[in-house]
């Protein structure tokens, strides 16, 4: 159906000047919308091509999206697409954001913390009331999932887009959930079935369950307050911090406790539901790959989950809804063993981080009927309605670097900033431009990077060219572990766990390894630059009053370190290409290297090469993403490097007497003082950053000589915070 609606209707040039699609058809009594997710080449295959409505229906007038950054985003495009004006909330450290730039208004809720603008409940009900919004969609996140919240705007006659308050509290409240879901039929975790009072009845429980256990915050979701423990002291510790963490980021800190299934995958059902009665499923997500209980990457469908399987999970899925009266799009997530058992682990009532793939594979505008269905409108689908129809990834692009525990937050300005939208088949969700700020105070996510294709193989392809294409500078990012992980071979096979990075990576991620010929493919590519760069800086273009004429050279003898291994090698450029020659093989380079754009797609012996020169140094050092990983490179002439053997080595600092800080964050506690004594593994403090708390430890026994901070401080990566005599 997509294929041929695309086929006989035209491209047309939107006001960014970029190529798109946008249609509106009337097809037996119901309106379709589509919108191209790339720009000219290859099939089009659109974004909501299977959307639906019923042709005059009424919609609200004007909707104020109480969030921020890209999910702000995404609901304002559906929203400008439907004709209804959109109401944006911001801090005041969100005053340039693209969120607030983009909606029809934009109101001031508080200043940059959550707890003093976007937690801020009688601000936005404020906002909401001066604007007269009719209606509030809450995002994801925040008070997306606050019964209180959804009851104040019914009690103003606003609509609340999400399911209603009732179901918010049975289903946000795990321990309540599970009950009802046991109740419903649906396949349970063995657990206990009430709420943890203490650190104490916590140990008691987990012995009683058996270990591993799984603490978590009974309102928790997105990987908070959540946390396995594997013997008592981790299950006390386990308690402490996720309760912690829950109060902070829920405002409630209520502790549930679980059996941890260990290795199991991870495979969610997104349903859909109306004021009627009625609901349907939307396929699964395959969610699996996670760090520290969040979702890297997501798929949809699951390559592990066949027909008869895919209906069993979604029938239970819709009954739960159903059990309690949901009335939105909503998430329920299961967790499944290696023998296709699936078992309830909680219903996310709200709109889910990853539904873009589901809308890949449905063609279904998710957040266009959490409108119809909050405007009282019954669905326009029957379960026959909803398709398989190809294949979608997600990867979430993050402000993180990847090498410290599989991703700490990262702060900074975007410098360069280009997403990869001129890729066929690629979507970006994201909240930020060039030149935006990552701050401390919210989350590190960049954007949503979305492929689709025919097939899981087509879509991890296209998945690739969008990673290697990404520019993104300004702060750390975590591309070089996304772009691992979709050409390893157990991913690429669909053997995959909730442990899959423990697994892959057991000594934490350590950048692209490469192979002796891609090592050699990169040398010679740093060569060629290094030999144009040279030949650039002997060229005088369009200074006809300089009377200088230079011979340019054609050879150059070099050495380039790379990898701690040394290269030496023989540059020559010849016939509009550079021949590098590494021992008796000879590497033929294009010269199609520009340095005006960050970006080069170069042949080397006439396989094409995407790489990104992140950066320039002095003396000829370049840092070069190939394969995802960022490369140090230095190039030295062969006079160069044999002076360079004399230069002394840099001595590595001992880190083992400090605690540093590991990102930037705010301390929320300091549990030791000058003259103490500290045992080896000893916990000294605990950071709190993008709402995560991380508990910080000294590597060695000793006695504490100095405390550089105190509780409340701010502290940047790097700080000093704790020194041993």
């Amino acid at each position: 159906m997509a294929t041929g609606i695309a086929s006989r209707i035209p491209a047309v040039v939107s006001g960014s000047g970029k190529l798109c699609l946008s249609i509106r058809l009337k097809v037996a009594n119901t309106q379709q919308y589509g919108r191209s997710i790339y720009t000219s080449g290859a099939r089009l295959k659109q974004m909501y091509w299977n959307d639906k409505s019923v042709e005059g229906e009424p919609m609200f007038e004007k909707v104020l999206i109480a969030n921020r950054g890209e999910i702000a985003c995404r609901v304002i495009k559906t929203c400008r697409r439907l004709g209804i004006k959109t109401v944006a909330v911001h801090s005041e450290a969100d005053s340039m954001a693209v969120h607030k730039r983009m909606a029809d208004e934009a109101v001031c809720i508080g200043p940059a913390p959550t707890s003093q603008s976007y937690l801020v409940m009688d601000n936005i009900l404020k906002a909401v009331k001066d604007t007269g919004a009719q209606a509030v969609h809450p995002g994801y996140g925040f008070l997306s999932e606050n019964t209180k919240f959804a009851a104040a705007l019914a009690d103003m006659g606003v609509q609340f887009i999400g399911p209603n308050s009732k179901a918010i509290h049975a289903m946000g409240d795990k321990i309540e959930s599970k009950r009802i879901a046991s109740a419903a039929k649906v396949n349970m975790i063995p657990g206990h079935d009430g709420v943890v009072q203490d650190a104490e009845h916590c140990v008691k429980l987990a012995n009683e369950i058996g270990y591993p256990v799984m603490v978590k915050a009974t309102a928790g979701g997105g990987g908070k307050g959540m946390r396995i423990a594997w013997n008592d002291k981790e299950c006390r510790t386990a308690f402490r911090l996720s309760s912690q963490e829950a109060a902070s980021s829920f405002g409630d800190d209520r502790m549930l406790i679980e059996k941890f299934i260990d290795n199991p995958r991870h495979i969610e059902i997104q349903v859909l539901c109306d004021k009627h009665g009625n609901g349907v499923w939307l396929n699964e997500r395959e969610c699996s790959i996670q760090r520290r209980n969040q979702k890297v990457l997501e798929e949809a469908p699951s390559s592990f989950v066949d027909p008869v399987m895919r209906k069993k999970m979604g029938d239970q899925a819709v009954q739960l809804a159903k059990a309690v009266g949901y009335d939105s799009a909503g998430t329920v997530e299961f967790l499944v063993d290696s023998q296709k058992n699936f078992y309830f682990l909680e219903m996310n009532t709200r709109l889910q981080v990853e539904h873009p793939i589901t809308e890949m594979i449905t063609g279904i505008d998710i957040v266009h009927q959490m409108l119809r269905s909050g405007k009282g409108h019954e669905l326009a689908y029957k379960q026959a309605d909803v398709p398989v129809d190809g294949w979608a990834l997600e990867c979430r692009v993050y402000a993180e670097d990847p090498y410290k525990n599989f991703g700490m937050p990262s702060i900074g300005r975007l410098t360069k900033y280009i997403e990869p939208l001129h890729i066929p088949n690629v979507r970006c969700d994201s909240g930020i431009q060039e030149g935006s700020q990552i701050s401390i105070y919210y989350d590190p996510m960049i954007c949503k990077l979305v492929t689709y294709g025919a097939s899981r193989t087509e879509a991890l392809n296209t998945m690739v060219t969008a990673l290697d294409s990404y520019v993104i500078k300004g702060v750390t990012h975590n591309i070089p572990l996304l772009r691992d992980i979709i050409t390893e071979k157990t991913f690429v096979a669909g053997d995959i766990t909730t442990k899959y990075l423990q697994k892959t990576f057991p000594d934490g991620f350590q950048g692209k390894v490469l192979s002796e010929t891609e090592k050699h493919e990169l040398t010679a590519l740093a060569a060629a630059l290094y030999a144009k760069e040279q030949l650039i800086a002997r060229s005088f273009k369009n200074q006809s009053r300089i009377p200088m004429k230079t011979e340019l050279p054609t050879s150059w003898k070099l050495e380039v370190h790379l990898n701690n291994e040394d290269v030496k090698l023989n540059v020559t450029t010849k016939d509009n290409k550079f021949e590098v020659q590494i021992g008796e093989r000879v590497y033929k380079v294009a010269d199609t290297i520009s340095f005006s754009t960050p970006l080069m797609d170069i042949k080397v012996d006439g396989q094409s090469h995407l790489i990104q020169l992140t950066e320039r140094l002095g003396g000829n050092r370049y840092r070069i993403r190939y394969h995802g990983t960022v490369f140090p490179i230095s190039i030295m002439d062969e006079q160069v490097a044999q002076l360079n053997d004399y230069m002394p080595e840099k001595v590595t600092l001992d880190t083992s007497t400090v605690v540093l800080a590991p990102m930037p964050g705010v301390l929320k506690s300091v549990s030791v003082s000058v003259g103490d004594s500290v045992a080896e593994g000893q916990e000294v403090a605990v950071l709190e950053a993008m709402k995560m708390q991380n508990s910080l430890v000294v590597a060695k026994s000793g006695k504490i000589k100095k405390v550089n901070y105190k509780m409340g401080d701010t502290v940047d990566e790097g700080d000093i915070l704790v020194e041993l005599e």
